[in-house]
């Protein structure tokens, strides 16, 4: 299974393609779409919209795996970043992936296997799980890596009757 793992923002979007076998994650490519600053809003999203689609076509996933959104302190970062992710879905829902959402404690727990791990368990982890060379970069990358294996774990759990 090819899965595309999506960490939404609108000035760094993360994105990890991983395959897997229902036993070993494979990483295929990771990286960013990044937006300009001072580029209008609108803009951003077209570019944002135009990056995905090429990854979509290049990487060619099976499913894709997005981070859950939660308001906290800022709601107008937040509400841009959710129309960032609202791009980011409908480009996988054209493209006919199904789209699983996980929360942030769900892939901390299917990485280190529990819900308080920091930044930089998560990146040593996501490194030890894919067998990389070096932590991946940039975090927001190493983040989709991470909501990518937290999918096949569950997907694998879901064969298995598990949930």
């Amino acid at each position: 299974m090819r899965i595309l793992g999506i960490d939404p923002g609108y000035a760094i979007v993360g994105f990890g393609v991983v395959d897997y076998d229902g036993y070993q994650f494979h990483p295929v490519f990771y990286g960013a779409i990044t937006t300009e600053a001072h580029t209008p809003f609108t803009r951003r999203l077209c570019c944002i919209d135009d990056d995905i689609h090429e990854v979509l076509r290049r990487f060619n996933p099976e499913c894709m795996a997005i981070e859950k959104l939660y308001f906290t302190n800022n709601k107008t970062t937040g509400i841009d970043v959710a129309q960032a992710r609202g791009v980011l879905v409908v480009a996988a829902a054209k493209a006919g992936l199904p789209v699983y959402e996980y929360g942030p404690m769900q892939v901390k727990m299917a990485i280190c296997g529990y819900g308080n791990a920091d930044k930089q368990q998560m990146m040593q982890m996501t490194q030890r799980i894919l067998h990389l060379e070096q932590l991946p970069r940039p975090d927001d990358a190493a983040d989709a890596l991470a909501l990518a294996i937290c999918h096949g774990h569950n997907a694998r759990n879901s064969m298995r009757g598990w949930s």
